[in-house]
């Protein structure tokens, strides 16, 4: 194992594991440090200590694999992770093709996009979708219509020079509004690839006013995904949250209706929809996208535990958008949506 996969992989985890930002980005910016140096200069210890982004662990890791060892802190990590074993999933995970729900440095994000699209690659994904937050969340630094276009921009160059097999999505998590209008242009939400509409403010509201926010956003000719349904927090560092008070069939008959998936969101602390609405929303002829929220590279492994969710709950894979090939996710997503529905695709 060379220092500079030690030092990636450590990080990878991190980041799945949702561990302090500063500890993942610590081990990305040793890796970045050490990027393009020879052996013998690894070697140098006296210099490689006064080098910019090496500290006393990450030294200790890059120490560890020049010695031909696995570092003790990634055995420890992928112990802790249970990266060999199996999960409930596997089989459903292997036909995901990919993620409709990622964030970068550009809004909330801790690493810039062409780390998520390497770390897509790695997983074996042929798309992603870029769902920076919008204008409205300031506190995650939400993309205003200039430099949404302007990302766009950069995505496609991206695109331009990434090898065959893999397509970064353009798109937003766009935010619903107390009316359930959406915090982005029409113009601008036409011209993305994806559109996934969360609720982040006011998730308290009572049921019937957040019924019909929920059932407009579900209604919206522009959206594709209903992310993160209830907004509800289960365990980890931000503590717990109740789940939003709605008609969840209200909500789920609107997004069946105009062919709009509700999203099985795989991080831990949030596992939403919860387990009896996905019942519902299968019941009621839902489509289903099963994807990452992922803030980091490693985090867009998180899949595996919504896929093991949906596994659990009986949902079939052809129901899951996220195991089409992209073609078909792209005639989804370019539906008419005057006449509703998902059949055909």
């Amino acid at each position: 194992m060379t220092p500079l996969a030690a030092l990636e992989e450590i990080a990878f985890l991190l980041e799945r594991e949702r561990a302090s930002r500063y500890r993942s980005k610590a081990f990305r910016a040793a890796a970045a440090a050490i990027t393009g140096l020879t052996d013998e200069q690894l070697r140098d210890t006296a210099s490689l200590r006064r080098r910019k982004g090496i500290g006393d662990s990450t030294f200790a890791v890059i120490q560890q694999a020049l010695d031909g060892q696995v570092p003790a802190y990634l055995v420890q990590l992928r112990e802790a992770a249970g990266v060999e074993a199996p999960t409930a999933g596997a089989g459903l995970r292997a036909k995901l093709r990919g993620d409709l729900h990622s964030h970068s440095e550009w809004s909330d994000g801790l690493t810039p996009i062409d780390s998520m699209v390497e770390a897509a690659r790695v997983l074996g994904h042929e798309y992603v979708a870029l769902t920076d937050h919008s204008p409205r969340l300031r506190v995650a630094n939400g993309l205003s219509v200039e430099r949404l276009q302007e990302q766009r921009e950069v995505v496609a160059g991206i695109n331009a020079s990434s090898p065959a097999g893999f397509t970064l999505l353009t798109g937003i998590e766009v935010d619903i509004l107390e009316d359930g209008g959406l915090d982005q242009t029409p113009e601008m939400l036409d011209a993305l690839d994806v559109v996934v509409a969360s609720a982040h403010s006011k998730l308290r509201m009572e049921r019937a006013p957040m019924t019909r926010r929920l059932v407009a956003a579900a209604s919206s000719p522009h959206v594709d995904v209903l992310g993160h349904v209830t907004g509800r927090l289960v365990e980890g560092s931000r503590g717990t949250r109740p789940q939003s008070t709605f008609d969840a069939r209200a909500v789920f008959e609107s997004c069946a209706a105009h062919g709009v998936a509700v999203e099985i969101n795989s991080r831990p602390e949030r596992q939403d929809p919860p387990d009896e609405l996905i019942a519902l929303a299968l019941e009621l002829g839902c489509l289903f996208s099963i994807d990452s929220d992922a803030h980091a590279p490693g985090q867009l492994s998180l899949i595996d535990h919504g896929a093991a969710r949906a596994v659990k709950l009986g949902v079939p894979p052809e129901r899951i958008v996220t195991t089409w090939p992209l073609d078909r996710l792209r005639a989804w997503t370019a539906r008419p949506r005057d006449a509703g529905g998902s059949e055909g695709f």
